[in-house]
């Protein structure tokens, strides 16, 4: 890479292993082992890698752009989608809560009802032995 200094930024990037540094027009090769490279070497304003239209700085802002873009649409798709469920399966229990009362009411009655039966019958039983009719 050294040999592409003091050259153009485009012939230090053919190279994908190089650094162009504009601030001093230097062509270094690029730190693999880090990510962002040291300020030593040459600041991120002025660090190009790949392009040289885009240096580090305009690219991390840009990218911490997109990827917190990302994450939020990730999150609020996520909460739409769980707030559709719950809505679909509270709309899904309300027809059973209301089956299941219907069905305790129908059950009340019934039980209402026989309770009467017993009564009348024992009535029923009762004057029929006043009256000698059994």
């Amino acid at each position: 890479c050294h040999h592409y200094t003091n050259r153009s930024c485009e012939e230090c990037l053919k190279n994908v292993t190089c650094l162009w540094c504009a601030s001093n027009g230097r062509c270094v090769e690029y730190p693999v082992r880090r990510v962002l490279p040291p300020a030593a070497l040459c600041e991120l304003r002025s660090a190009r890698w790949g392009v040289c239209w885009v240096n580090f700085e305009a690219l991390i802002i840009a990218m911490s752009v997109v990827g917190g873009t990302i994450l939020i649409t990730l999150g609020v798709c996520c909460c739409c989608c769980c707030c559709k469920k719950k809505s679909k399966k509270q709309v899904s229990e309300r027809p059973d809560k209301d089956d299941e009362r219907a069905a305790r009411e129908r059950e009340r009655r019934r039980v209402r009802q026989e309770e009467r039966r017993a009564e009348m019958k024992s009535r029923h039983d009762e004057i029929r032995r006043k009256y000698g009719k059994v």
